[in-house]
C-alpha cells in the first residue's frame, strides 16, 4: 500500500537551507542586515527552542502584540515548525478590544515590542490564562527578555507530527455581534496559497519584495514573504509604511514587486518623487485591501507599470486572481481570472449560479480556504456551505470568465483599506448613555476611500454632547472604526419588513 502523505506539512526554512542555505533571505531594513537561509533557519530554530523552554507545546495559542520586526518573523516560522498557533494581536485595536481578543484564545505567552509596552500595561490584569509575558525589546514589570533565546542550540529537537490540517495561525477579521473573528489558516491554507501565487503570480527565486503591510494582517506574510521563501528570494522587512523609504526601495532597493493599499499609492502620488521615480526594475506592481480609483491605476499606466488590482480577504489566505499583462489596460476594473487550484462562482440570495454579465455573490473554494473561525461554530456555518466560501462581496464575470469585484453585500466598507463592520461599532454606540438608536454607513472620502457616519436617535429629553461621544468611541474603537461624521435624527428610517434602511441613510450625508 502505498503511504499517504497528503497531511504531511514542511518545515519550510529547513528545507530551503538545504536546497539554497547561502542565498539571502532577509533584509532587515533597507541597507540593513543580509541574513541567508542557513542564518535564519538557525535564529528560527533558536526561537523554537526557546518556546519549548516556556513549556510551549503544539496547538497552545502564543499572542504576539508587536510592530513589524525581525522577532516577529521568527516567531511566524518557529510555529511552523513546532506547531504552535500564532495569535496575532492588531495593535490599531484599542485596550478595550484586545483584552476580549486575548480571551478569547487563551493563549500562553505574549511577546510585544517596545512601542506597544504602555498599552500592555493596561491589559495585565486582565490576562488568565498567560504564564509568560516576553519582551522583544527592553522588558518592563519583570517580564522576560527575547534575548534569551541567543544563548539556546540552533539544533532542533523532535519535531511534531504536524499535517496540513493543523493551525498555523488566528488571524481576526471584523466582527458582526460586537468581537472580531478569529480565521484559523492552517499549514494547508498556508502551504497552497504560496502554490497558487508561484504559479499564478509568476514569483521566482530572482524577486525581491518589501514587507510593508502590517505582519498582523494576511497580506504581511503571504503577499510576498511566503512565496519567496518557498521559491527562494529575497524580503526586505520594513518597520512599516514610509513614503521616503519607499522610493528609496524601489529606485535603490532592488525590489521587483510592490503590493499597497489604494490609499498608500495616493500618497506616493502627492509626494513630490512621483515624477522623478524610476519604476522601470518593477515587474509587478498591485493595489489590494480596496477597489483602487480608475485614475490611481491610469497615472501607473502612464509610466509605462501595468499596474492592476488584486481580490483577497482573511479567509481566503489573502491571494485569489490573476489579471494577465495584456489585459490590463482593456480590462480596467477587473481582477482577472481565478489562479490556480482555486474555483469560484456568482450565486443569487438563493445559491443559484447567475448567467454571465450579472452581478451576484462571490464564492471561492479550495484548499487555501479556512476550515472557520475560531470557537465561533455558528458563524462558520453562515460564511462556509457545502465547502465554498460566501464572501459577501458581489462581483460580476463576462463572457471571457474576467471578473469584477463590485461591491459588498454586506454592510461592510472599507476606509483606508481596513474593514469596518457596522453591527460592531453600532454596539458600542449603542452603550453610550442616552442612545436610543444607532447605524453606521459607509460614505465616500477623498483619502480614505470610504469612513463612517454615524446615525443617532436620542432618547427624549436627553442632549448630546459630541465631544463626550468621540471621547467614549476613542476608548473602544480602533481609530478607522469610528465614525468621521455624525447625524441626530428623530428616527432611523425602516423597510417595509422593520430593517434599518441603510441606503436611505447614507443620502442624510451633510457636506462639512
Amino acid at each position: 500500500m502505498i503511504p499517504q502523505t497528503s497531511h504531511y506539512a514542511t518545515d519550510w526554512l529547513e528545507k530551503r537551507t538545504q536546497l539554497t542555505p547561502n542565498r539571502v533571505a532577509l533584509i532587515e531594513g533597507l541597507g540593513g542586515p543580509e541574513v541567508t537561509f542557513r542564518e535564519w533557519n538557525e535564529r528560527v530554530n533558536r526561537t523554537a527552542n526557546y518556546l519549548r523552554s516556556l513549556g510551549v507545546e503544539q496547538g497552545d495559542r502564543v499572542s504576539v502584540y508587536a510592530s513589524n520586526c525581525p522577532e516577529y518573523l521568527d516567531l511566524f516560522w518557529a510555529a511552523g515548525k513546532i506547531g504552535f498557533v500564532l495569535h496575532n494581536l492588531n495593535w490599531r485595536l484599542t485596550v478595550h478590544e484586545l483584552r476580549q481578543i486575548v480571551a478569547d484564545a487563551e493563549p500562553v505567552v505574549l511577546f510585544y515590542s517596545d512601542d506597544w509596552s504602555d498599552q500592555l500595561d493596561e491589559m495585565r490584569d486582565s490576562f488568565t490564562t498567560i504564564r509568560n509575558i516576553v519582551a522583544f525589546g527592553e522588558p518592563s514589570q519583570g517580564d522576560r527578555s527575547f534575548s534569551e533565546r541567543d544563548d539556546l542550540s540552533a539544533e532542533l529537537g523532535p519535531r511534531p507530527d504536524l499535517g496540513m490540517d493543523d493551525i498555523w495561525g488566528i488571524y481576526y477579521t471584523g466582527g458582526t455581534t460586537g468581537l472580531p473573528k478569529g480565521a484559523i489558516l492552517t499549514h494547508g491554507n498556508l502551504t497552497w496559497n504560496s502554490v497558487n501565487t508561484i504559479t499564478s503570480w509568476g514569483i521566482t527565486a530572482e524577486h525581491v519584495a518589501p514587507l510593508q503591510l502590517p505582519f498582523f494582517h494576511i497580506g504581511g506574510p503571504n503577499i510576498f514573504m511566503v512565496p519567496l521563501v518557498h521559491v527562494g528570494g529575497t524580503t526586505i522587512l520594513c518597520t512599516g509604511f514610509d513614503l521616503d523609504e519607499s522610493y528609496d526601495l524601489i529606485e535603490k532597493g532592488g525590489i521587483t514587486h510592490y503590493v499597497a493599499v489604494p490609499t498608500m499609492y495616493q500618497m506616493l502620488q502627492a509626494h513630490p518623487r512621483w515624477e522623478s521615480a524610476d519604476f522601470s526594475k518593477l515587474a509587478l506592481v498591485i493595489s489590494g485591501g480596496a477597489p483602487c480609483p480608475l485614475p490611481i491605476m491610469e497615472k501607473f499606466w502612464d509610466r509605462g507599470i501595468d499596474f492592476k488590482m488584486g481580490y483577497g480577504l482573511t479567509e481566503a489566505a489573502g491571494n485569489n486572481f490573476w489579471l494577465p499583462q495584456d489585459r490590463v489596460r482593456d480590462k480596467t476594473t477587473s481582477v482577472g481570472y481565478p489562479i490556480f487550484h482555486i474555483e469560484m462562482k456568482i450565486v443569487d440570495e438563493d445559491g443559484a449560479e447567475v448567467a454571465p454579465n450579472e452581478a451576484g455573490e462571490l464564492l471561492i473554494r479550495g484548499p487555501h480556504v479556512t476550515p472557520g473561525y475560531w470557537r465561533r461554530p455558528e458563524a462558520t456555518a453562515e460564511t462556509i456551505k457545502d465547502g465554498w466560501l460566501w464572501t459577501g462581496d458581489l462581483a460580476v464575470k463576462d463572457d471571457e470568465g474576467f471578473f469584477t469585484i463590485k461591491g459588498r453585500s454586506k454592510d461592510m466598507f472599507i476606509s483606508g483599506g481596513e474593514n469596518v463592520y457596522p453591527a460592531e461599532v453600532e454596539s458600542v454606540m449603542l452603550a453610550f448613555d442616552g442612545v436610543a438608536e444607532a447605524a453606521l454607513v459607509g460614505v465616500p472620502h477623498e483619502v480614505w476611500g470610504e469612513v463612517g457616519m454615524a446615525c443617532l436617535v436620542m432618547e427624549p429629553g436627553v442632549d448630546f454632547d459630541e465631544d463626550t461621544f468621540a471621547a467614549f468611541l476613542e476608548e473602544r474603537l480602533a481609530k478607522y472604526k469610528r465614525p468621521r461624521s455624525i447625524q441626530i435624527l428623530d428616527e432611523l428610517p425602516k423597510t417595509a419588513i422593520g430593517k434599518i434602511d441603510k441606503k436611505l441613510l447614507a443620502g442624510t450625508e451633510e457636506t462639512s
